[in-house]
């Protein structure tokens, strides 16, 4: 993103890195206002720079700044998450693939940890620990796979979705249903088989897709 003249850029990032995460968290509730004045006592900084980090927030697609009205936290419907989701299935896809043409023998052992404790999450329904250790071994698939373009896009994908990620972890039943379909990725990732790798990526979030389709259609 451009910088916005007279605001320092490093300042910029600092706070719409904290507001995102503070999004990413709670904090902040889909469609809440931002507003400017609580965000500069917060962060201890001026109304240029805090106008600065929203706009940067805008167009990751987290925040909406209306004229004459200031910011909110954007709300992603559904429909549009499955959308993301279906965008998501191909980038993490292809990082799969990626990731089981590079992968060390420490990476190896790193993802097969991650799904151990996994497991362990799932056998004592902790929830909030397994959908952390998800967030992670997707996170640990994407750093070995080194891709930067698909790693910025997902990025920004993945935060928009992140509420809806969060409903589907604690749905009764998914962790159970998700958990053999991580161990099918972390199996071809370690096993350096690229095809698989990428064939395991696409069912697990093809079965995100559907858990999303199922949530949709229960509202309705």
């Amino acid at each position: 993103m451009a910088g916005t003249p007279g605001v320092p850029a490093d300042a910029r990032r600092t706070v719409a890195e904290a507001v995102r995460a503070a999004i990413l968290r709670g904090e902040f509730a889909p469609r809440q206002r931002l507003i400017e004045a609580e965000l500069c006592e917060r962060f201890g900084t001026s109304r240029f720079v805090v106008r600065a980090a929203l706009q940067e927030l805008s167009a990751q697609g987290l925040v909406e700044v209306e004229r004459n009205r200031g910011a909110r936290v954007r709300e992603v419907s559904l429909g549009e998450a499955i959308e993301i989701t279906e965008v998501r299935k191909l980038l993490e896809g292809l990082e799969a693939a990626r990731a089981a043409t590079r992968i060390t023998t420490a990476e190896a052992a790193m993802l097969r940890g991650i799904v151990t404790g996994m497991r362990a999450a799932v056998a004592r329904a902790e929830l909030l620990t397994y959908s952390e250790l998800n967030a992670s071994l997707h996170a640990a698939i994407r750093d070995i796979s080194a891709h930067e373009t698909s790693a910025r896009l997902l990025r920004q994908l993945r935060d928009q979705t992140v509420r809806h990620q969060f409903t589907l972890s604690l749905m009764p039943g998914r962790p159970a249903v998700s958990l053999p379909q991580h161990e099918a990725i972390v199996a071809a990732v370690t096993a350096r088989d690229p095809d698989a790798a990428e064939r395991a990526m696409h069912e697990h979030l093809q079965s995100v897709i559907e858990a999303l389709q199922a949530l949709q259609a229960a509202i309705r």
